[in-house]
């Protein structure tokens, strides 16, 4: 006997399509699975519900499907119905599976499509019984969702794809910027850093952004390998001619340090200071070799020439100090012709002057800081004895008279204002200023009163 028909559910209308999960939300999904429904956590309510659509008729069990009915399959046990009721909520589960698995980070576009399949052949002739209208209104509603979901993703794929692909450009442009650089412009060991740090890029993006196509990839990684093989090989070039310059250049300075060593032990020392300073000029223009050859070899040069002006220093010092005993003397002698001046008998002075020059040179040799004083000093009596010789020579020559008391006015005034310079240099305390304002008028007083001897 025929069970009854039962009356049908409403079939709900689907509402809008679920909004897309946050952000946030599949984050949480990516570390926490998501609990989906299964047909054992239906009541007994729920069966009860579903078998209503269910209807057994000639050995077979139908379904009320909407306004039809069709056969789902034979009749079969004591509960006929029943085995399609848990097929039904077990499609039904995996419609909530889907909508469930929606929420996961690890879903794909094609674990998407897949499970919409599955559930499509299923309901396209369903061998369930259950509120099929509802289920179908359901699937579409998940359906919409999922589509929705599977456009989000390949958007977001697409962005990073992009994103992946603008990084490896980048990596690339720059690596092929730094490769095709002029060689003038190239820092090597800054731009070698950089390259190898690019390198680490690249193998960060491949671990940690979107894959992008194998085809596009191996194009730009040739680029990228490219670049840095044309780099790799102007740096290999760049420091083996650097090497051969480095090379002459330390030969070049090597011999100037060669020659400055054996210049170094001799002792006439007017000839090793200009040695000395033409193989400096030479050492500069030698150029710049390798850093820590240079500082060798700057070395040694430095130290053969700190030798020999010590050596020079030395000699002079004791050379000064053996010279000092002539000191006293020789600047007796040149007292003794100071004395000679004013000039009353210029025969007398010339032979008074003969004898004292004799002893003068018979001192001998002083320190030069003392020689070139006493020099002075005693070249200044010396010439006013010569400007007295020119004077009486002179002495009947009119014209020559007239020369001189021209030039005695002109002492005169030079005296003058020598007299004004010695008063402020006394008042200024400058014993230097002073000194020099004294010879100089004391000078200019001699000569006055030899001039004044030839005007008489």
């Amino acid at each position: 006997m025929s069970a009854p028909t039962p009356k049908p559910t409403p079939i709900p209308k689907p509402g809008p399509p679920a909004k897309a999960p946050s952000p946030a939300v599949i984050a949480a999904h990516a570390t926490h699975p998501v609990k989906v429904p299964v047909a054992a956590d239906v009541t007994e309510e729920q069966l009860a519900e579903a078998a209503a659509f269910g209807v057994v008729e000639a050995d077979a069990v139908h379904v009320t499907d909407g306004d039809t009915r069709h056969e789902v399959g034979p009749a079969t046990g004591d509960e006929p119905i029943a085995p399609y009721v848990k097929a039904y909520f077990e499609l039904k589960a995996s419609v909530e599976r889907i909508h469930a698995r929606l929420e996961s980070a690890e879903l794909s576009p094609k674990d998407i499509d897949d499970a919409l399949e599955s559930v499509t052949a299923s309901l396209a002739e369903p061998k369930v019984v259950g509120d099929l209208p509802a289920l179908r209104a359901r699937f579409e509603a998940v359906s919409a969702e999922a589509r929705d979901v599977r456009e989000r993703i390949q958007e977001q794929r697409r962005v990073a794809r992009e994103e992946a692909l603008a990084s490896r450009e980048a990596i690339v442009a720059r690596a092929e910027e730094i490769a095709g650089r002029d060689e003038a412009s190239v820092h090597w060991k800054n731009d070698t850093a950089t390259l190898r740090a690019l390198l680490d890029e690249w193998k960060e993006s491949q671990r940690s952004l979107a894959r992008i196509p194998k085809d596009v990839e191996k194009a730009l990684w040739k680029r990228f390998t490219t670049a840095r093989s044309q780099f790799e090989k102007a740096r290999k070039h760049h420091f083996s001619e650097l090497d051969k310059s480095n090379s002459n250049v330390a030969g070049r300075k090597e011999d100037l340090v060669a020659q400055a060593e054996r210049l170094a032990e001799t002792t006439d020392w007017d000839r090793g200071a200009r040695g000395f300073r033409d193989l400096m000029g030479e050492w500069k223009q030698a150029g710049r070799g390798r850093r820590s050859v240079d500082d060798a070899l700057w070395k040694r040069f430095q130290a053969a020439q700190d030798a020999f002006f010590e050596a020079r220093r030395s000699a002079s010092e004791a050379e000064d100090e053996a010279l000092a005993e002539n000191v006293a003397p020789k600047e007796a002698a040149v007292v003794d012709a100071e004395a000679l001046l004013p000039i009353s008998d210029l025969n007398a002075a010339k032979q008074s002057l003969r004898a004292i020059q004799d002893r003068y040179e018979a001192a001998g040799r002083v320190p030069r800081a003392d020689m070139a004083r006493l020099n002075k000093r005693m070249s200044a009596v010396e010439q006013a004895v010569r400007d007295a010789e020119d004077a009486v020579w002179n002495s009947r020559n009119p014209e020559l008279e007239a020369r001189a008391s021209g030039a005695a006015a002109q002492l005169l005034s030079a005296i003058a204002d020598l007299e004004a310079d010695l008063e402020a240099a006394t008042a200024s305390g400058d014993a230097r200023k002073v000194k020099k304002a004294q010879e100089a008028l004391d000078a200019r007083r001699a000569w006055l009163k030899q001039i004044q001897g030839v005007v008489k």
